[in-house]
């Protein structure tokens, strides 16, 4: 019989706190016609940049971009941002027309860079909102304040977002999940590390626990890493004293399964790893005759495919007034010794 084992009674409180043209008088004879009133009301109603977009009217030359990405310490934002940048270049901006900024994983730091950007004349800003309910204000503020607003890895839940380009990351949570199943047997006991707060990363252990539920597993989850990978190790180290029988993990991003190597191994486990990212050094580390004894399974994003497909889309509602849809997902897939050279 499977049972899910809740981490802290925080976990749960934590995943609560995650649910994202007045009348005008009649005019008199020497004023112009109704239609004309309406389009200058209209006008005045709209910021400029926001109705030259609705009309694809913007050209090139006046795009200014601006982004956030979750931190720059984190290698798949820095591969993210590669993707922006070289996108950029080849679409024809300058490098005067775009700026990317890091919001070091703190809803706070994304606010103030946001209010950076608009102040400093973007008329399209994108950002990973990796505290979708902390950034959300400053997500319609800059709406408001005539800025086209995007998403990129991490979204928030909000009209004011044109489009959101990430990861499908319920899927490849499902494919964690079939992971945890594969390398483990019936009645064994796995485990969950988490970062309930970040929208993808919710995504992704809901998704491996879909799959897990027809699954004959003990699953320990409920856990939060912050993003951190000394807070992953910590909390591995916590596991292991608790169900030294653990026989698989899942962590929801490479930065967690960094931590949760050092732990196994410190503990002299032969509990065996599931990352999320696709980053090289999940790659190296399935690849090393050492760590590759651990760390056996990768479910893969594309950082640079999604920093340029945002940037596409961006270009394409300020020209055109359109975007391809309002959320592009991904495919994530698996990454294991047998496919991690390629």
């Amino acid at each position: 019989m499977k049972k899910f084992i809740a981490a802290t009674l925080a976990a749960t409180l934590l995943a609560f706190t995650l649910a994202g043209c007045g009348n005008t008088a009649a005019p008199a004879a020497s004023e112009a016609p109704a239609e004309e009133a309406a389009e200058e009301v209209a006008e005045e109603a709209a910021p400029e940049e926001t109705a030259e977009a609705a009309e694809g009217g913007m050209s090139m030359e006046d795009l200014k971009f601006g982004f956030v990405v979750g931190s720059f310490e984190h290698t798949f934002y820095q591969l993210i941002q590669q993707g922006i940048e070289e996108e950029c270049t080849a679409k024809g901006l300058s490098a005067d027309q775009f700026v990317v900024l890091d919001a070091s994983l703190d809803p706070v730091i994304a606010t103030q860079k946001v209010e950076t950007l608009t102040a400093d004349g973007c008329n399209a800003i994108a950002l990973a909102c990796n505290d979708a309910a902390g950034v959300k204000p400053a997500i319609e503020n800059a709406d408001a304040d005539g800025v086209a607003m995007f998403t990129f890895d991490c979204t928030s839940e909000s009209d004011a977002i044109n489009c959101f380009v990430g990861t499908d990351n319920f899927e490849g949570g499902r494919l964690g999940g079939q992971e945890l199943i594969r390398l483990t047997e019936d009645g064994d006991t796995v485990a969950i590390i988490g970062y309930p707060t970040a929208s993808s990363c919710k995504d992704r252990e809901d998704g491996c626990l879909e799959v897990l539920a027809d699954a004959d597993r003990n699953v320990l989850t409920g856990y939060d890493y912050k993003g951190d990978a000394n807070e992953a190790q910590k909390i591995m180290e916590n596991i292991l004293t608790t169900n030294p029988e653990v026989k698989a993990v899942f962590t929801v991003g490479d930065p967690a399964c960094t931590g949760a190597l050092a732990a196994i191994k410190a503990a002299g486990s032969d509990c065996l790893i599931i990352g999320f990212d696709g980053n090289p050094e999940a790659k190296e580390a399935i690849l090393s005759e050492e760590n590759g004894k651990y760390w056996v399974s990768e479910i893969s994003q594309n950082p640079k495919m999604i920093g340029a497909t945002i940037v596409d889309e961006m270009i394409q509602f300020m020209t055109e007034g359109t975007v391809t849809d309002s959320k592009i997902f991904i495919a994530p897939y698996i990454i294991t010794a047998e496919n991690a050279a390629d």
